[in-house]
């Protein structure tokens, strides 16, 4: 995985929201308007892009872009009103289980029909379909579990310690090469993708980004931590069968070693950490802080709500036998070869 100590390159903007924050980063004006701010569609490219830009800046930033903006008072009001129209947004659409039980209970139901992304990939996805779908889930998977131990400064007692083991587990058991984020960028390698930190952000749909700002929202507000767990629950209790199919999908599709180790890999980690986040995660936190289960469930919901999205986007294109990325097949795109 190639890291820049200075972080990526600023993307392309996607309307004047976007636009105006990038103006902001680079030359300290430009600001968007309010009128822009309400008027750009909650999950649409323009938003969710500066959205994604503000989240940013508290993981690697970006190239030319001083340090100092990660704090800055006036762009943090403007991502305050971007994460306002978001999360009301957010709590509007998802439909939330009355308890967590119910919520984690749907999570173990699969899908009647198969109709999901991993069963697409498996039975019948083509190899640049799963290199597309590598690509725009690279923003995710470079910075895997990352968001997430922003929770563990508050949580306490058996939430903090399972949590701290799990996230252990995640960034390798003090094993660089066993980093889950370095393991995807070699499943990358074997795909031809370059791996540089950031790289496929002007391709990837409105539809991802949204899934990236929502563990960055939870993550960054202590208010949302109820949430963030639920979030965390979510993506480990729905990995391991998922993540079984897409290791079948790059054994079926040639994709490589190192592609199909990296899903070999979640099938076993992840059905472990199922039942740490279940009984000790969730369970530790809800017994000192009853009150959040409301958070934890709609964190789960939530989750589910913005990866369907990202589904059912990834789906109708491949299903029209048009690419998924907003810049063009990867064909056009400069990768490894």
């Amino acid at each position: 995985m190639k890291h820049d100590c200075e972080g990526p390159l600023l993307p392309a903007s996607r309307g004047p929201v976007s636009a105006g924050v990038k103006e902001y980063l680079v030359g300290g004006g430009g600001l968007p308007r309010d009128e822009d701010v309400a008027g750009a569609g909650v999950y649409g490219d323009d938003l969710q892009l500066a959205l994604y830009l503000c989240y940013e800046l508290h993981y690697r930033g970006f190239t030319g872009v001083g340090p100092e903006r990660e704090w800055d008072p006036d762009l943090l009001r403007v991502r305050a009103r971007l994460e306002h129209r978001f999360l009301t947004a957010l709590r509007a659409d998802t439909q939330v289980h009355d308890t967590v039980e119910d919520a984690l209970g749907e999570l173990l139901v699969e899908p009647v029909d198969g109709a999901g992304v991993s069963h697409f990939l498996r039975d019948e996805g083509e190899l640049w379909q799963v290199r597309e779908y590598a690509a725009q889930r690279s923003l995710y998977h470079l910075k895997e579990a990352d968001p997430h131990a922003w929770v563990l400064p508050r949580l306490a007692g058996r939430a903090k310690a399972a949590m701290a083991a799990v996230e252990f587990d995640e960034f390798g058991g003090g094993r660089p090469d066993r980093v889950h984020a370095r393991l995807f960028a070699d499943l990358m390698t074997d795909l031809g993708l370059d791996t540089t930190y950031g790289r496929y952000l002007d391709a990837a749909s409105a539809e991802m980004l949204v899934t990236v700002n929502l563990m960055s929202l939870f993550g960054l507000h202590r208010a949302l931590r109820g949430a963030l767990v639920g979030h965390f629950a979510a993506v480990e209790i729905t990995s391991s069968p998922g993540s079984r199919r897409l290791a079948e999908a790059m054994r079926r599709t040639g994709a490589g070693p190192a592609a199909e180790h990296f899903y070999d890999e979640h099938v076993e980690a992840d059905a472990v950490h199922e039942q740490v986040v279940r009984q000790d995660v969730i369970g530790g936190l809800l017994a000192d802080e009853p009150h959040l289960a409301p958070d934890v469930a709609f964190g789960i919901d939530a989750t589910g709500y913005v990866e369907d999205r990202f589904a059912g986007r990834l789906l109708e294109d491949w299903r029209a036998g048009r690419s998924s990325l907003r810049t063009g097949d990867l064909s056009e795109i400069s990768f490894i070869s």
